[in-house]
């Protein structure tokens, strides 16, 4: 060998020469063999193509932030791209169904009836149905860390980027040791408490914190099998539910629509169905990780329009569908629901309850080990959406830069590590304070849900009008939201009202004249806190730095796009769904 080749040979095995996330061809360097326990500690190191964020351009008054910059910064980050389709499928299938269905839907029951159930499902469903196709639309597009926070900076203000993302930001960090608390109580259906709950807490953490130590990888593979259980779970809730309800059951007894004549569909009329929506709210949460996902997933253009379309039979089957026979089988007036004499969240589910009132042995045990399984699912995806929400605002100089520090692995280590010591909070379990901590943390992600919707749907209108704006058509866009521009519209102002809504039936709650004024204080605030949280820090952000509304014509709509022969791809696939037979059109339209 020359030294022109042994040259070679070692600038093709330098590490620059390799994309961050790939420690195995990192760490091939043949002239220094690295021992496991040293690949290990060398993954933490900082990904040495990763780049630094800057403070951005400041001006005389040292206040003026850097747009072009943070765009720049979250198209351009080094997280690892090792998602495939069969991960984003699942994740937008069942990745974020936990408590929120399981549990937390019995006081959706006692609340309003299981009319007042369906019908804030469906409008709740329908609503997100268009703003999931509005997010698949532009992640396609611009599949960048943050997704719709990052959009928010990008298409509206970054005053309410910033809200936005801290606003995600603490809805899961908060979730983490909600759900941990949740597994934890789920835990008692069995234990009866024998065990301190704090022994289960610290084994519970160490599964979520061990898994998305694994990277993105660890987190899609984790989600793909939860998913699988979750998804086999109701579907087999739903044959079991029409069973029992035509008289499957031990009794033999037809049970019908009984139960909406008598307690009755409604409960505490319009009222009731309204205070219906925060809890539909937090049951949809985490439907929009899909798009987060979006970053870290190796082949967006292909795999995001199918996961996208997903989750119209998620909201149909797992939601409507399986609520709908709940419905059918445990009246609202049932005292085991949550909201009703307050037992554990183990025993208050609708769907444990229906089963074990059918008579069926052992069967609600094996219902309420999918409960823990759907509660450690939500955990795990807290860790990643929290984590990677955090990156992207450091990327966007709107949060502390440590935060977008990104390993070798292609892991925000740092977020991750924020994430995860925050998840400690879920040791008050073994507390006598649990149920008012429990109360509050949930009081922070009840209604973030709803202003990160909101907020997709206007970027995504705002992102059109500025399309439209530079000259470009919607034949340019990889992929379409089938509802389109009206879906989104549609999808803004049921937002709008929900909060509306939620903050009529806070300020005046069921039975307003017989609450003390210091019990109304702390129920509105157990349910609006969320929305002074986000007003207080738009303002303050907008304020300090002064920032201005994005307009139409000065949009960057080019950075971040993956593809840079996009156009050229979509001409061919077009041509390809042309010589599609009639069902293959029929189902990849649905599918």
């Amino acid at each position: 060998m020359d030294d022109a080749s042994l040259v070679l040979g070692k600038a093709e095995y330098s590490p620059s020469n390799y994309g961050s996330g790939d420690l195995g061809d990192y760490d091939s360097d043949f002239r220094s063999p690295r021992t496991l326990a040293r690949r290990f500690f060398s993954s933490f190191l900082r990904d040495p193509n990763a780049h630094a964020t800057p403070k951005g351009v400041v001006s005389a008054d040292g206040r003026t932030y850097d747009v072009e910059t943070a765009v720049q910064n979250t198209a351009t980050s080094p997280l690892s791209r090792h998602l495939k389709g069969r991960h984003l499928q699942m994740i937008a299938i069942g990745g974020s169904i936990g408590t929120g269905l399981f549990v937390s839907s019995g006081e959706s029951f006692a609340a309003g009836g299981p009319a007042s159930v369906l019908i804030s499902f469906v409008l709740t469903g329908m609503m997100l149905y268009c703003t999931v196709h509005a997010l698949g639309e532009m992640a396609v597009l611009f599949p960048v860390a943050g997704s719709f926070s990052a959009y928010s900076t990008r298409f509206l203000d970054p005053a309410w980027g910033f809200a936005m993302g801290w606003n995600y930001a603490l809805q899961w960090l908060v979730v983490l040791p909600l759900e941990v608390v949740s597994a934890t109580l789920t835990i008692n259906y069995w234990s009866d408490q024998k065990i301190n709950n704090d022994a289960w807490v610290a084994i519970f953490l160490f599964l979520i914190i061990g898994i998305n130590l694994f990277g993105v990888r660890g987190y899609g593979e984790a989600e793909f099998i939860f998913s699988i259980v979750k998804v086999t779970a109701i579907i087999g809730y739903i044959v079991l539910g029409v069973i029992i309800d035509c008289g499957g059951g031990t009794d033999g007894s037809y049970i019908g629509g009984k139960l909406w004549h008598h307690p009755g569909a409604f409960n505490h009329g319009f009222k009731g169905l309204c205070s219906v929506f925060v809890n539909a709210a937090f049951a949809f949460g985490g439907t929009e990780l899909v798009g987060l996902a979006a970053a870290e997933t190796a082949n967006p253009r292909k795999s995001l329009p199918t996961a996208v379309k997903q989750v119209f039979w998620r909201i149909t089957l797992f939601y409507v569908v399986s609520l709908t026979l709940v419905g059918l089988l445990v009246p609202y007036t049932d005292k085991r629901l949550l909201g009703g004499n307050g037992p554990q969240p183990s025993k208050a589910s609708p769907f444990v309850i229906s089963i074990r009132d059918a008579g069926i042995a052992g069967l609600p045990s094996v219902f309420n080990a999918v409960i823990l399984v759907a509660v450690l699912s939500v955990g795990n995806s807290a860790v990643y959406g929290s984590s990677r929400t955090l990156a992207a605002l450091a990327e966007q100089n709107q949060a502390p830069k440590i935060l977008a520090y990104i390993d070798r692995r292609g892991r925000p280590i740092v977020a991750i590590g924020i994430a995860s010591v925050l998840g400690f909070l879920a040791f008050f379990a073994g507390s006598n304070l649990w149920e008012s901590a429990f109360n509050w943390l949930l009081a922070l992600s009840g209604l973030s849900s709803v202003f990160t919707w909101g907020s997709i749907c206007l970027a995504h209108i705002r992102f059109r009008r500025g399309w439209k704006k530079q000259g470009h058509t919607l034949d340019e866009l990889a992929f379409r939201s089938q509802p389109g521009i009206i879906g989104s519209w549609v999808g803004f102002i049921f937002n709008c009202l929900v909060l509306v809504a939620e903050f009529w039936t806070s300020a005046f709650p069921v039975g307003y004249g017989e609450i003390t004024g210091d019990n109304r204080a702390e129920y509105f605030f157990g349910i609006y806190l969320a929305a002074p949280i986000v007003i207080v820090m738009y303002l303050g952000w907008k304020i300090y730095y002064r920032t201005p509304f994005i307009r139409t014509h000065n949009m960057d709509l080019h950075t971040g796009m993956r593809d840079l022969n996009i156009q050229d791809l979509i001409i061919e696939e077009r041509a390809e769904r042309a010589a599609w037979p009639l069902w293959r059109r029929v189902y990849k339209f649905f599918c």
